[in-house]
């Protein structure tokens, strides 16, 4: 049976396409997916025609995204795969694999696809504990995007962080900031996302109408000591720095996406000195790369 690929063919435009299947060879094992998480940043740009990489030519060398000449090779580009939070079940295991059975569940990443051959040490290690519910795989990647946030945060015991934005990344990084001792304030449109924040530890959670006020109150007029964005959106982001204590931080861990409109960055960030992080999967702060 072939193997089933999900593809992106253009803008907001998805097919399928047959791969073939094959048994393991030697050192390797063939895997049945069970769940592939949809990326709501990175993926999500890519389907909707947003993301720079469609638009700009990144120069790896200078770091820098530039315009495209209109001289340049435009070609459009061939179909995409995409997913990076797979689980799956081994079914098959080659000559030589030790340690790996049927049956042994695994995170990795491997795209939307419906089986995939891998090499049994790249996948070794990746294995769920024992009566581990399967969907919970996907987040193996994604979970790494909140943890890194956290550390750049730097959050001190007893502190108050206000997290905006509470999907996946969201979700997460409320979770870390309470085991790391702070006070979490959880900002959302979506009541049902709030009550979810609330289930994992939030002290308070709040729609984003009048956000940066309801924490101003709750700090007795100071602000938040560090602000979490993790929505991507450019207001949100406008809101976290007001919500900010005069002299603190915001680390951002969302993908923005455009032009920043709603972002105001002659008002409370130039009035009260307020610091932004960039946070993402790429790497750690160096000062912690000892660790990790």
């Amino acid at each position: 049976m072939a193997v089933v690929a999900v593809r992106f063919t253009g803008v907001k435009k998805v097919g399928f396409e047959a791969l073939p299947d094959r048994s393991p060879g030697p050192g390797e094992v063939r895997l049945r997916t069970l769940y592939s998480g949809i990326s709501a940043g990175t993926e999500l740009t890519a389907y909707r025609g947003t993301n720079p990489y469609l638009h700009k030519r990144w120069d790896a060398g200078r770091r820098l995204f530039l315009s495209r000449d209109d001289s340049e090779d435009q070609a459009p580009e061939p179909p995409r795969s995409w997913g990076y939070e797979e689980v799956g079940e081994i079914v098959e295991v080659g000559p030589g694999v030790s340690g790996l059975a049927p049956g042994t569940l695994v995170h990795g990443t491997w795209g939307h696809q419906t089986g995939h051959v891998a090499r049994a040490e790249d996948i070794g290690w990746r294995t769920l504990p024992p009566g581990t519910d399967p969907i919970l795989g996907i987040f193996s990647h994604i979970g790494p995007i909140a943890l890194n946030g956290v550390l750049d945060g730097a959050i001190r015991l007893g502190e108050t962080v206000a997290v905006f934005g509470l999907g996946v990344v969201g979700q997460l990084v409320v979770r870390l900031a309470r085991l790391s001792g702070a006070s979490v304030v959880a900002v959302d449109p979506i009541a049902a996302r709030r009550e979810l924040a609330a289930e994992g530890g939030a002290a308070m959670t709040i729609g984003p109408d009048g956000a940066a006020e309801a924490i101003r109150d709750l700090t007795g007029g100071l602000g938040a000591d560090i602000c979490f964005e993790a929505s991507g959106s450019a207001r949100a982001l406008h809101e976290a720095i007001r919500a900010c204590a005069p002299s603190s931080r915001v680390v951002t861990l969302g993908f923005f996406q455009g032009e920043a409109a709603g972002l105001m960055l002659g008002e409370e960030f130039h009035h009260n000195r307020i610091a932004v992080v960039c946070s993402q999967i790429g790497g750690v702060a160096p000062e912690l790369r000892h660790r990790w």
